[in-house]
């Protein structure tokens, strides 16, 4: 009869490999967008600082014929550059974060383990630094960018 045998496949144990392996990139996903908002308000930051340390000079722009575009523009390719040069950096040290540790894990574990580096993957991170440093320098830009040369000029 049927009812004495109970056939199993392993259909049940990939799909939820596959699940696991989901919800891993989705975790990770989320952390990684977290990591990236920090990284946005901390350039924000250093672009809010520096509109207040450079006001008076925003005014003497301004005074001598600046519009609101360029101190925009100006702002903007700061914030860019910081983004840009901190992406950079996060990439050559994570690059060699991993170089290091992966000696460390096949020891530990016993298993084959490698890193995998794809200029597809660098090209989108560098794509995203620009975006933050887009997104997040807008802000700084637009208040120096509204400074009243005469108000701007006069203070210390």
């Amino acid at each position: 009869s049927t009812d004495d045998f109970i056939i199993q496949t392993n259909d049940f144990r990939i799909e939820q490999t596959a699940q696991g392996f989901l919800l891993f990139k989705v975790i990770m996903g989320l952390i990684a967008g977290i990591s990236v908002i920090v990284g946005g308000v901390g350039v924000m930051n250093v672009l809010l600082i520096s509109v207040t340390e450079r006001t008076t000079e925003i005014g003497i722009r301004k005074a001598v014929g600046a519009n609101r575009r360029d101190i925009i523009l100006l702002f903007l390719s700061e914030s860019i550059t910081v983004s840009a040069f901190g992406s950079f950096l996060g990439l050559i040290f994570g690059t060699l974060f991993t170089m290091a540790a992966i000696p460390i894990i096949k020891a530990l574990t016993k298993m084959p383990f490698q890193a995998s580096y794809t200029w597809g993957t660098f090209l989108v991170i560098s794509f995203i630094a620009v975006i933050v440093g887009i997104i997040f320098g807008t802000y700084p830009a637009i208040r120096a960018s509204r400074l009243d040369p005469v108000e701007a000029i006069r203070h210390e």
